[in-house]
């Protein structure tokens, strides 16, 4: 086979295997970035739950502290 057509041949695979290099890297950029939101989304509901449950704890211990009193 010639030279002549072998090299163009093996520029268009070079070519189109950066593509598919560049695609897996642009994806896994993507899914490491959904990835890092749910994190944050993670930590932010872990605060809230934290939070709600310290109320509860507070508003527990006022109702035990006023049945204490009631009973004196």
């Amino acid at each position: 086979m010639c030279l002549h057509r072998v090299v163009p041949v093996l520029f268009v695979c070079l070519g189109l295997s950066a593509c598919g290099l560049t695609e897996s890297a642009s994806t896994a950029a993507t899914v490491a970035a959904a990835q890092a939101k749910q994190a944050e989304q993670a930590k932010q509901q872990e605060a809230q739950i934290r939070a709600q449950l310290d109320a509860a704890n507070a508003q527990a211990e006022q109702r035990l502290k006023a049945a204490d009193e009631a009973a004196k």
